[in-house]
C-alpha cells in the first residue's frame, strides 16, 4: 500500500483535468513497472493505491522507482501548466507490505473508499478518480458484500489530510 499527500497538504489535483491525468500517470506507471493495482484513490492533495509487486520482484524493489518517476513527471507537468517551476509538490511517501489478509482486505476496503471517507463523494462508487466502481463492476457481488464487512475504525494508516 502506498500514500502519499502534497507538500503541506496543498490542494493541487484541483480539477477533473488534473486528477485524470495524475490517475493516468499512475496506471502507466505502474504498468510500466509491472504492478497491478488492487484498488486506488486520488484526491486533491493525496492519493493512496494498493498494488501486487511483480511476481519475479517479491522485495519490490520498483517501487522506488515507480514512485520516483510517478511525482517527478506529475510535478514536471503541474508546474508548467501552472508556469512555475521548480515547485516542490509531492512530499514523502509512506508504504505498507501487507502480509497478513485480514489486513489486506481492511485496507482494500479503506483505499476503495477514501473519497466517502474525506467528504470528497457521499460514495465513492460515483467518484471517477476511485476504484470502487470499478471494484463493483468487476469483482463478484459476494465477494464486495464480504469487503464491506471489514473494519476500517482501528487501522493505523497515515491520512490527516
Amino acid at each position: 500500500m502506498v500514500t502519499c499527500g502534497t507538500l503541506h497538504k496543498v490542494g493541487i489535483l484541483t480539477t477533473p483535468e488534473r486528477l485524470t491525468e495524475f490517475q493516468n500517470l499512475l496506471f502507466s506507471y505502474a504498468n510500466k513497472f509491472g504492478w497491478q493495482l488492487q484498488a486506488w484513490a486520488v484526491m486533491s492533495n493525496h492519493y493512496h493505491w494498493i498494488g501486487l509487486s511483480p511476481e519475479n520482484e517479491p522485495d519490490a524493489r520498483s517501487l522506488k522507482m515507480l514512485v520516483a518517476q510517478l511525482h517527478e513527471v506529475s510535478t514536471k507537468r503541474i508546474n508548467l501548466s501552472d508556469g512555475v517551476s521548480g515547485r516542490r509538490i509531492w512530499c514523502n511517501y509512506w508504504e505498507s507490505h501487507i502480509t497478513f489478509q485480514t489486513s489486506y482486505f481492511a485496507r482494500l476496503k479503506y483505499v476503495h473508499d477514501n473519497p466517502s471517507h474525506h467528504g470528497v463523494a457521499l460514495n465513492s462508487a460515483i467518484y471517477t478518480w476511485c476504484s470502487r466502481a470499478w471494484l463493483e463492476r468487476t469483482a463478484k457481488q459476494a465477494f464486495v458484500r464480504q469487503l464491506d464487512g471489514f473494519k476500517i475504525d482501528t487501522l493505523d494508516l497515515p491520512d490527516d489530510f
